[in-house]
């Protein structure tokens, strides 16, 4: 039995259980399963036993026929364990994203967007409330959270699938490396399934060979072998040999992998953003390089007794080949690193180590072109908006919106360009944070790493197959609000919704019907977003933050 620890703090997650149902009577039965009968208790913490961890970082969770339980391209921070039934994996073609409860976008014709400026409501967020009845079958704002495939034999015929049976772990490696999900599962059966939040999982890894070994396996297997194929240092190697290099690298995670609730209690306090945990530091001598997976990390360089922001790195950048390359290329002359790396909130990277590099790619690689120390030749003045966008996490970004306030002149067209868009209601408000005279205005920035995504009962929001836009599926969002309140920069809003008469729409219990709303980047007009092609003075523009500098080009 789980009982009261005097001498050591519990993990504070655990003031909110994962699954407020979860008993005692459930966490025996679970132990029974060899998979956690097998584990040796002894090797967990007092604070942190195994028996807590089934309590409190774990839901048991049942499933009908038909019904969706992780989606391609959804991000996540849970695993799944099969207790009973038997799911199937999509292997290939993927599922049509409206069966997935997405939207089905195209662009509109000319005569489509046209026609919004004289067919909208003269009230604002105006729905036929015939979308929203029908249950299950495409999602519904009624109150549930399933989406239902409805003819299983047919996708059986059309998809390659397999199946999932008891004991079987899926969705470790999204949990873990907060990357989207690759395949779409759903109910072959009735299913029960144990839900592990990425907390729980991580410690069942920590302390426990098995549970490494198994999710270290599944980690080489998919994750690490597709990362190694598409670097282009690696590009050039036979099957063989790049196993031989995957049996070599390390894998490892940095930072807090929910940075947005930190960041919001932060910002909330009226703090700026510290620039989180060491990864690597100038003047230490290289083992490897590390190559980011997902997430970011800044790079920066000693001024005085501080330290200046160089650059930062993303998905697939590189850090420490120019000192190895050198070294390697000198014939062994010792170098050490000339900038220090941190995390940004959470960075998952892959260490490969200098043996390898020096065995299999440097031999084939050209010289790197740019040396990442030699961004400290810019001129310190042009750090300073650099430093806050880094700190304020902006980096993100991947089309924010960057108003020059030296240009704007209040006049708002921008927001009366979007309201006509959507419905008479705006998708973002010109407001934000300032530097100098440039604004971050309130709307979606389409983020890198969206964690909006995360825990969405539906799949409502998802990135758009048409452009890769963060966009919410009005008629699959059930309002529950997870999105707005996971959104680091309070980009979603919920709003209520009406009828066409523009009366307001109520559930069963009479409360209103709620829907989330952001920026969709205008994805189905034709003409790209509304707000910048109103602005008359070119003050506002769509920006990239991961671009050279978002602040003088890369304009969208």
């Amino acid at each position: 039995m789980v009982t009261a620890v005097e001498t050591m703090a519990r993990p504070q997650r655990w003031a909110t259980p994962f699954g407020p149902d979860m008993t005692e009577a459930i966490v025996d039965e679970l132990m029974t399963l060899p998979i956690f009968r097998d584990i040796d208790e002894s090797r967990f913490p007092g604070n942190t036993p195994l028996r807590g961890i089934l309590l409190n970082d774990t839901r048991v969770v049942n499933y009908e026929p038909g019904e969706i339980v992780v989606r391609e391209g959804d991000y996540g921070n849970s695993a799944f364990l099969i207790l009973d039934g038997y799911l199937r994996v999509v292997l290939n073609p993927n599922l049509p994203q409206n069966m997935l409860g997405r939207l089905s976008m195209k662009k509109k014709g000319f005569v489509e967007a046209l026609s919004q400026l004289w067919t909208n409501s003269w009230r604002p967020e105006v729905r036929d409330p015939g979308r929203y009845q029908g249950a299950t079958s495409a999602g519904s704002s009624g109150g549930t959270a399933g989406v239902y495939l409805q003819d299983i034999p047919a996708i059986l015929d059309k998809h390659q699938t397999a199946q999932l049976g008891p004991e079987m772990i899926f969705g470790e490696l999204a949990a873990l490396g907060r990357v989207p999900r690759t395949a779409s599962i759903f109910a072959e059966s009735d299913v029960r399934v144990l839900e592990m939040r990425w907390q729980g999982l991580r410690e069942l890894r920590r302390f426990d060979t098995t549970w490494k070994e198994k999710i270290d396996l599944a980690y080489r297997k998919n994750a690490l072998h597709n990362a190694l194929s598409e670097a282009p240092m690696f590009s050039h190697l036979t099957e063989e040999q790049l196993k031989a290099v995957e049996e070599e690298t390390l894998f490892e995670t940095h930072g807090a992998f929910d940075w947005h609730t930190s960041y919001k209690r932060m910002l909330a306090q009226g703090r700026e953003m510290e620039h989180g945990t060491p990864i690597a530091r100038q003047g230490d001598y290289p083992d490897g390089i590390l190559m980011v997976r997902a997430g970011f990390a800044r790079v920066s360089a000693q001024l005085g007794n501080g330290e200046r922001t160089l650059t930062y790195l993303g998905a697939g950048d590189v850090y420490g080949l120019e000192e190895l390359y050198r070294a390697w290329q000198n014939k062994g002359e010792d170098v050490v690193l000339e900038t220090s790396l941190t995390a940004l909130g959470y960075v998952d990277l892959l260490r490969i180590p200098r043996t390898v590099l020096e065995e299999y790619a440097f031999p084939q690689m050209a010289p790197p072109r740019q040396r990442l120390a030699d961004l400290a030749g810019a001129e310190i003045s042009s750090d300073a908006l650099k430093e806050w966008a880094v700190g304020r996490r902006y980096i993100n970004g991947t089309r924010a919106m960057l108003i020059d306030l030296n240009r704007c002149t209040r006049c708002d067209d921008c927001v009366r360009a979007c309201a006509s868009t959507h419905g008479g209601n705006p998708r973002f408000i010109r407001h934000g944070a300032t530097f100098d005279h440039w604004m971050v205005a309130n709307s979606c920035m389409h983020c890198a790493d969206p964690v909006c995504m995360i825990g969405c009962p539906t799949g409502a929001i998802h990135r758009s197959m048409l452009d890769g836009s963060v966009v919410v599926n009005d008629d699959t969002c059930i309002g529950c609000g997870t999105c707005a309140a996971s959104c680091p920069y309070d980009n979603i809003r919920l709003v209520q919704v009406a009828n066409l008469h523009g009366e307001p729409l109520v559930d069963g219990e009479h409360k209103p019907i709620m829907k989330a709303t952001k920026c969709d980047f205008c994805s189905s007009n034709p003409g790209g977003p509304a707000c910048q092609r109103a602005c008359p003075h070119d003050a506002l523009r769509r920006v990239d933050f991961r671009g050279p500098d978002p602040f003088r080009g890369g304009y969208q």
